[in-house]
């Protein structure tokens, strides 16, 4: 793949889980049907790609044997239909590799590879390690998993300028829209940067290149996440933002309530269960518990996260039943 092959929605899943997967005595947690299901279900609602085995993914708490059920699973109900890519972060250089290879053997498209988390890495190390799993797996379509609060690194300037000389980097999820221009013009159009969805009106806005995202919110309802999609490409084929304009001013609320105390830090320290208890609240899909250690979590957090999951439910239901109203009647 090329930068200018990523395109439009890409969904953001977690791991489905089974009902026993918080106890640490568990050893096949992953809900296999389900994420089978889920697949073809974004897929049939046309979402363009799939990023899977982040943060909200559990990657860091799934076993090595669960992660190549999953991935295979991933990869058999796509069929080739749309690009998925795995994570494959491990805490070494020699691990993500091998996890990598095995991910390419599968038949993912690609990897969403964050920075090993355990030291903080120099943007020297950051960028040798995209160098190096590069190398290792050329055939690999590499997404940059750029999560500052994860992997300990800020993803400065200067390493998006250096990792896009690495031709198997295509594309990256990206988080913020600040700097957004400046990184578009050091990464040359190389790189495809992924807002999200929350943000995704606003960097269309600021430059024509941006013009696909990533959505978790997208297995709370895709028909939000692609009516996004679509009325921002019909904004800019028409040059009338109005529509697109109005709908991010309904989307965005939704965000509030899935934010402890409006904090992006707070967020990130129990990303993985705020996340399940806005997708579970939705009703979209069933996500099951969360594994250990991270299955704990403020009980008046996750009361806001099903808030905001609850809202964009009702944001889906509110775009089918205009869809299924009868277009008004002419007069003369």
């Amino acid at each position: 793949m090329t930068a200018q092959d990523v395109k439009g929605a890409w969904a953001v899943l977690p791991t489905p889980s089974k009902p026993n997967a918080s106890d640490w005595r568990t050893e096949d947690t992953v809900d296999l049907d389900e994420s089978a299901r889920v697949v073809n279900g974004l897929i049939d609602a046309g979402i363009d790609g799939i990023l899977s085995m982040g943060t909200l993914g559990e990657a860091a708490t799934m076993t090595l044997p669960e992660k190549r059920d999953y991935m295979r699973a991933l990869v058999e109900a796509a069929r080739g239909r749309v690009p998925v890519y795995v994570g494959t972060t491990c805490l070494n250089t020699r691990d993500t590799i091998a996890l990598t290879r095995e991910a390419l053997d599968i038949g993912a498209d690609g990897t969403m590879l964050g920075i090993p988390m355990w030291c903080e890495p120099s943007v020297d190390v950051a960028v040798q390690f995209y160098k190096d799993v590069a190398e290792a797996v050329p055939e690999m379509n590499i997404a940059v998993y750029a999560n500052p609060e994860a992997f300990k690194f800020e993803f400065p300037r200067s390493f998006w300028a250096r990792v896009a000389e690495i031709p198997q980097v295509v594309t990256a999820k990206y988080i913020g829209v600040g700097n957004l221009l400046t990184d578009l013009a050091l990464t040359k159009g190389k790189i495809k940067l992924l807002p999200i969805d929350f943000d995704y009106y606003a960097a269309a806005r600021i430059d024509d290149f941006v013009d696909a995202f990533w959505s978790s919110g997208a297995v709370c309802d895709p028909l939000v996440t692609t009516t996004l999609r679509d009325l921002v490409a019909d904004a800019r084929r028409t040059a009338d933002w109005s529509k697109a304009r109005a709908f991010h001013a309904r989307l965005a609320p939704t965000a509030a309530p899935l934010f402890p105390n409006g904090s992006f830090k707070e967020f990130s320290t129990y990303n993985i269960g705020l996340e399940k208890a806005r997708m579970d609240a939705a009703g979209w899909m069933k996500t099951g518990p969360i594994r250990p250690p991270y299955h704990i979590v403020p009980e008046p957090f996750l009361a806001g996260a099903r808030k905001s999951g609850e809202m964009w439910a009702a944001l889906g239901r509110e775009l089918r039943s205009a869809a299924e109203q009868p277009p008004p009647s002419m007069t003369s």
